[in-house]
């Protein structure tokens, strides 16, 4: 997929696995967005509506989970880590090699699907507000992930106490403001780094003071550095 190439909400009656074997994938639905960086899997059970769109050029694997398999696996999207195992996996059902023997592909989905089954899940979903003030505020963050206001200012411009918008981060996202405002700007950090900006320039153009701070919060949610995250998409045999 190019850059930026994106497909509108639909939806399944199977579940559905997407992996990106190089680039960044981002799944929306009303629940919220879940990334996809470069060696992850996003998993959307049946009847999610969800959209997709890519960042960097992306080699996207698509897989079909029947019905009868999804109990298996989680109930709502998720993203999560691709061992060596899973991904030799999933590359040989999605590269289009002839059935041998009959049965042969079932047989490999399953393996997929055990391996997933003990695979802890990524903290890379960024939750949807449903309270109106609590949208108003992430609506602006949205437009501007950089933006340095406190909590405080965000809620003087939406019309919220502070006070008022920390209980809604918290009982409508279980999570602080901190903490989903850095999950926001590690969203689009990810886009960046697999477009090949540098992490100097990410860290800045995301809104982190200098790059160790940036390089901290990226290990903490994505589970390894940018500079590690870069040079495994530069490395992958499937990059373009």
């Amino acid at each position: 997929m190019p850059h930026g190439y994106s497909l509108a909400p639909h939806t399944h009656e199977t579940g559905q696995l997407v992996y990106a074997a190089a680039g960044t994938l981002a799944t929306a639905t009303v629940r919220g967005t879940w990334v996809a960086p470069a060696n992850r899997v996003t998993w959307t059970p049946p009847g999610f509506a969800h959209s997709h769109r890519f960042y960097g050029r992306t080699d996207a694997r698509l897989l079909t989970v029947p019905v009868e398999l999804c109990g298996e696996l989680l109930a709502h999207p998720s993203v999560f880590a691709v061992g060596p195992l899973l991904r030799e996996a999933v590359l040989a059902l999605t590269g289009g090699r002839p059935e041998i023997r009959p049965g042969a592909h079932r047989r490999l989905l399953t393996v997929v699907i055990d391996e997933l089954s003990d695979t802890p899940e990524l903290s890379l979903h960024l939750p949807e507000a449903a309270d109106d003030r609590l949208r108003a505020v992430t609506d602006l963050l949205h437009a501007d992930p950089a933006r340095p206001a406190t909590l405080a200012e965000l809620g003087r411009v939406a019309g919220a106490g502070e006070r008022t918008l920390s209980r809604l981060f918290h009982s409508e996202f279980g999570m602080s403001f901190h903490r989903w405002r850095t999950i926001l700007r590690i969203h689009h950090a990810l886009a960046h780094l697999t477009g090949g900006m540098s992490v100097t320039d990410t860290a800045m153009a995301c809104g982190w003071s200098n790059p160790s701070s940036f390089i901290d919060a990226f290990n903490d949610v994505v589970g390894q550095t940018p500079g590690s995250y870069q040079a495994e998409l530069r490395n992958s045999p499937a990059a373009p």
